[in-house]
């Protein structure tokens, strides 16, 4: 179980609804090695992809403005957690994008459905799983 803010938990390790038959997880390809700096950009693109609508409508910008300044916003998140952590952004490890998915997870509780988390979690623990 996943610990998760306010005392809601997820629980990750049986999620049955997901079965990762396609070729793609936020623009990783499944076929062939993944490295970590892959699954870092997967979490970006996943966190992006979860809160761009939230993130938009506090901008107040032109569509391609928001797109823009959500995307950098949510890098500013992603680094700013690698900081809490101790953890290098250009070479992270395994143990480092595990405890950064923690975080964000804990992070988008505040914003999102447990169910909805676990959705995104599910994804981004496929792409961890095949790390070496």
């Amino acid at each position: 179980m996943l610990k998760i803010a306010k005392n809601r938990k997820i629980n990750i390790l049986v999620y049955p609804e997901f079965h990762f038959k396609g070729k793609k997880i936020y623009g990783v390809d499944l076929s062939g090695e993944v490295t970590p700096i892959e699954v870092r950009d997967a979490i970006i693109e996943c966190f992006y992809q979860a809160h761009k609508g939230l993130l938009e409508d506090k901008v107040g910008a032109t569509e391609e403005d928001s797109k823009v300044y959500t995307r950098g916003a949510v890098v500013a998140i992603v680094k700013t957690q690698f900081s809490k952590i101790k953890a290098d952004f250009n070479n992270p490890t395994k143990e480092d994008l595990i405890k950064i998915c923690d975080e964000l997870a804990k992070l988008a509780c505040q914003f999102r459905s447990c169910e909805e988390i676990k959705k995104h979690y599910c994804e981004i623990m496929e792409l961890m799983r095949r790390l070496p």
